[in-house]
Formats: structure tokens, C-alpha cells, sequence
């Protein structure tokens, strides 16, 4: 594929998904992606949202198992985010976002390699502190002005499906910050530094306690639905479409339907 030309912003871009990519490392933890290359083995680049974290992670051990010498290094975050980064050139081989919206933006240029594939669905809830006894047993209680209550940002899945299950139902929130992926929103709920915040399903199981959901029924009006795709420049074009057999499979639904998500 003929690369596409990079705007001036590209360079700020492309450090940030270095850094991002740095900071991820391997999934087993048991030394660097660069060490495992020296070694003569290679490395699978998978840009995935946020909310995956816990199953990606699941899956690219196993991923790693039955591929010896291959290491799976993932870059979590905002679907919007890693998004740009890809269209702006940042190396990777998957791509996995919160929804169909963003991977557009990655299909439009060109970036994925064949049509994307709808994995998985995801639904909101409303975060609340782990301890102790919420008065926000449903949506319209987040319009009270006294909670201090956290939305993703408007660009990111998670935000884009929070208005639209707040405009569903009529409710009219003040957020106190939009945050750039639904893991910083739980964050601000489990150290006490929001009341209440819309998160996904998932995200609250996988928090084993230190939160609590409450399920809303607008969430049915925001189900959002998650894409993945091998990425045209793939350095590891083979593994890129054998990471994304896993998550496809049965054994792939199974890992991903016990975290809470919903089959397609």
C-alpha cells in the first residue's frame, strides 16, 4: 500500500505512541520486545481500547503460548487516540476499537487490511464507590448538581455512547472532567475523587470490588460494538491475522463472554 502523506503534526503523534508502546511491554512480563528479537523471535504490535485490557491481555498469553519466540506487546487506551496514531504511521499490526465509528477513521485511509470484524458488544453502567451505600440507583440521578460525576471524552467511545444513553433518557450532566479512556474514569471513582461515572459493563467487573455497577435501562440505547482488523502495514502481517483467528474464536468468546462482554 502506498504510504500516506503525514501531516506536521505527525512527529508529536508518533512520540507519543512510541512512549505509549514503551511503557505497555510484553505481555508475560518476562523480559522486552527487543530482548525477544535479538533472540531471533518476533514481536505482534496490537493497538486495542482501553476496556479490552484484562481479556487482550488474557489472550495474548495464550497467543504467546502457542507461538514460541513470538511476543505480543499491546498499546491500550482511547480508540480515538490510537486511531490518529495509526493513520499518522505508528507501527502496528492489530487494531482493535470501542466501536465502528473509529475504526472508520482507520478504514477511510486506508490503514486496515480487508474489512473489519465485529468481535464483541459492550453496554454502559454507572460506577459508584465499592464501599459504603450510593444514593445514584439509576441514570437521572447523576442531574444532581451536588455529585461530582466523570464522563469519557465526547471524541472517545465510551463518551460518545454516555450522551447518547444521557440523551436518551433526558438527563442533563455536568461533568467535573472528560477523560480520554474509561479505565481513567473508573480510576477517578475507586480513589474517591468522583461520585458516580459511566463506564462499561466490563470495566466494573474486571475492578473485583472496588466499584459497584448500576445497570440503567438507556444503556440499551448505546451498545456499542467493537471492531477488529489486521492493519495493511503490518510488520507481522501473517501473526496480525492470526491474533485476530484467536479473538474470533470460540476460545476468543469464551475469555471475552466471561468478562462481561456480549457476543455480536
Amino acid at each position: 500500500m502506498k504510504r500516506l502523506p503525514i501531516p506536521a503534526a505527525a512527529p508529536a503523534l508518533l512520540a507519543a505512541a512510541a512512549l505509549a508502546l514503551s511503557g505497555c511491554g510484553d505481555v508475560d512480563d518476562g523480559g522486552s520486545a527487543s530482548a525477544g528479537a535479538d533472540k531471533g523471535g518476533k514481536t505482534l504490535t496490537v493497538f486495542a481500547a482501553a476496556s479490552l485490557t484484562e481479556t487482550f491481555t488474557s489472550l495474548g498469553k495464550t497467543f504467546e503460548s502457542s507461538h514460541p519466540g513470538v511476543k505480543v506487546r499491546f498499546n491500550f487506551g482511547g480508540s480515538s487516540t490510537l486511531a490518529q496514531q495509526i493513520v499518522q504511521g505508528a507501527p502496528a499490526d492489530v487494531f482493535a476499537a470501542a466501536n465502528t465509528t473509529t475504526m472508520k477513521t482507520v478504514t477511510d485511509r486506508g490503514a486496515a487490511s480487508g474489512q473489519p470484524t465485529v468481535f464483541a458488544r459492550n453496554r454502559l453502567v454507572i460506577a459508584v464507590s465499592g464501599s459504603g451505600e450510593s444514593k445514584v440507583k439509576g441514570l437521572s440521578d447523576l442531574a444532581d448538581r451536588g455529585l461530582k460525576v466523570v464522563l469519557c471524552a465526547t471524541q472517545v467511545p465510551c463518551g460518545s455512547a454516555a450522551d447518547k444513553a444521557l440523551q436518551a433518557a433526558g438527563v442533563k450532566v455536568t461533568p467535573v472532567s472528560r477523560e480520554q479512556d474509561v479505565k481513567a474514569v473508573l480510576t477517578k471513582v475507586r480513589m474517591g475523587e468522583a461520585d458516580a461515572g459511566l463506564v462499561y459493563r466490563t470495566d466494573v467487573r474486571a475492578a473485583s470490588g472496588q466499584v459497584k455497577g448500576v445497570e440503567f435501562a438507556e444503556s440499551a440505547k448505546a451498545v456499542n460494538d467493537y471492531p477488529i482488523a489486521p492493519l495493511a502495514e503490518a510488520p507481522q502481517p501473517a501473526l496480525a491475522k492470526e491474533f485476530v483467528g484467536l479473538v474470533l474464536s470460540q476460545q476468543g468468546r469464551t475469555v471475552l463472554t466471561r468478562a462481561g462482554f456480549e457476543a455480536p
